[in-house]
């Protein structure tokens, strides 16, 4: 001991001194336990022997680790968050007596380490600190590695980012347990109930990331409460977008929250849905898919940004309170197509005719805006449109935007009413958000409605798409409807109707008595499918 203790107390990184003999067998099988234990379970990233306390690197992770752990955030771990941390961590849960015992140990050490029956944060990082100070490093480095942390104290790539793979033309949405989960978390933060999350609840939800992920950008880009913070449909529209846009980001965000770990889940990847090839839902002509983008198209000051505002309820007046550096390019919310909630991804495409890349390219919908109030913005839109619509199955839909100005002859070969004609698309939509409350959100209606049934062509541009018009409407344009009037018209030519037929009064009763039926049929199969809905 005289020889060895100078040595240790000089060189702090040595962790264990063991005296053995190999001749007389004493004790060999404790030096490859110490040795094991000193590579596995390491003191020096833990603890600083000089100062007797944790490490700050230790002391941050155990905090987080506290804090996710903490399921109702009243800053105590009580006996049930207590067993379920010890269950996640060593697979078994305390016994009634064990947990009292942790805590006396607690008590009689630290005035402030139990408080109303449960274990505070300074209660918490005691017990390790008692942990390592009695060789029990191993106990730490449990908790620490089931939470995803490395020998560094780093949060492990493969825990951050597990394997996830993305065939081409699928996209990514959150399952429905990652949503659960995601409410939970807000529900944990949302300490006044007003279902929003004010910049200091913001802030402690983000407490468990090493950096702040959201921007003042994000109050632009979902919706907000009258104060400009992030409601909950707001909140669940944002991890959305991240997930539609940057699965790897959503990945490590929900890393940092502890999902796998509170879920009780493999990986985060098991929140991941990813949706199957888009060209297969077009053979199928439907479709399982949540969320819908929008690429918005149109010539600068057109109006684009007043339309991807105008979707989170904000109107002119408001609009013009945005900073130019608090501008989003991204909107996203919810609409209800028939009773179900979608949804609807609007991106603001740089107006840079000369170069589209892939990204602006690949969407479920199209959106050309212009100005009525301006004769040449609707060429942009047309050029557009021909360049790179007309001859794909994305469909498009044509925004008569600032419809609350005086409109003006459009200076192209032909009208944007005409022009949708042509090319079958639906008659420009008028559009303004200079409005004294918060902007219609009917045309948002239409653009998810046609995103989910591109197959569909619907020609009905009534926002309900339940009204006898609609119904009507999208019957004729039915490709059943087509193919049956396809037929009739074949069989009418097989038998080569002269002349004399059409003027015999015998062939316009049966034609009469024939489009009564029809109609008297359709109107039955109409008031059939009316009353489902």
């Amino acid at each position: 001991m005289e020889t060895i203790l100078p040595i240790m107390n000089q060189y702090s990184e040595i962790e264990t001194c063991v005296e053995c003999s190999a001749k007389n067998l004493k004790n060999i099988s404790e030096l490859f336990y110490y040795a094991q234990k000193a590579v596995l379970h390491p003191t020096g990233p833990l603890y600083c022997p000089e100062k007797k306390d944790m490490k700050p690197l230790c002391v941050k992770a155990l905090t987080r680790i506290f804090k996710v752990s903490d399921l109702d955030n009243d800053g105590i771990l009580n006996d049930n968050e207590l067993n379920f941390f010890q269950r996640t961590c060593f697979n078994a849960p305390l016994e009634p007596q064990a947990l009292e015992d942790v805590k006396n140990v607690v008590r009689k050490n630290l005035n402030d380490g139990v408080c109303d029956n449960g274990l505070t944060l300074k209660g918490f990082l005691f017990l390790h600190t008692l942990f390592i100070q009695r060789g029990r490093h191993e106990t730490t480095w449990t908790v620490l590695r089931r939470f995803g942390y490395d020998d560094d104290l780093e949060l492990n790539q493969d825990y951050l980012f597990p394997p996830l793979k993305i065939p081409p033309d699928c996209t990514t949405e959150l399952n429905h347990n990652a949503y659960l989960f995601l409410q939970s978390v807000f529900d944990k933060h949302d300490k006044d109930r007003d279902c929003a999350l004010s910049p200091d609840e913001l802030k402690d939800l983000f407490d468990v990331f090493p950096y702040m992920p959201w921007g003042p950008d994000v109050n632009n880009t979902v919706c907000t409460n009258d104060q400009g913070w992030i409601t909950y449909q707001g909140y669940l529209s944002q991890w959305t977008l991240t997930t539609y846009l940057d699965v790897q980001r959503c990945l490590e965000y929900l890393g940092y929250l502890g999902y796998s770990i509170i879920a009780e889940q493999e990986s985060h990847a098991s929140g991941i849905t990813v949706t199957r090839d888009k060209k297969i839902d077009l053979q199928k002509k439907q479709t399982q898919r949540s969320v819908f983008r929008c690429n918005v198209f149109g010539d600068i000051g057109s109006g684009k940004s007043g339309f991807l505002q105008a979707f989170l309820g904000q109107n002119l007046m408001q609009q013009n309170m945005i900073k130019e550096e608090h501008r989003s390019y991204y909107a996203i919310s919810t609409t209800y197509v028939y009773g179900q909630e979608k949804y609807l991804l609007l991106h603001e495409v740089f107006p840079d005719f000369d170069y589209l890349s892939d990204a602006d390219m690949a969407c479920d919908i199209v959106c050309l805006v212009y100005d009525v109030s301006n004769p040449y913005s609707f060429e942009y839109c047309a050029k557009v449109f021909k360049q790179y619509f007309m001859d794909s199955k994305t469909p498009c839909m044509m925004i008569a935007a600032k419809s609350d100005l005086t409109e003006v002859k459009q200076m192209y070969r032909c009208s944007p009413l005409e022009f949708c004609r042509r090319h079958k698309m639906p008659p420009p939509q008028s559009f303004t958000c200079n409005t004294a409350a918060a902007p219609s959100k009917d045309i948002y209606t239409k653009l998810t409605t046609m995103a989910m049934h591109p197959h569909a062509r619907l020609r009905c541009m009534c926002t309900c798409n339940r009204c006898t018009f609609c119904l009507c409407q999208n019957l004729l344009n039915s490709e059943l409807l087509q193919t049956v009037r396809t037929k009739l018209y074949a069989v009418v030519h097989r038998r080569h109707v002269n002349q004399a037929d059409l003027k015999n009064s015998t062939f316009w009763l049966r034609m009469s008595v024939g489009a009564t039926v029809f109609a008297v049929l359709g109107f039955a199969m109409y008031r059939v499918l009316l009353r489902p809905r």
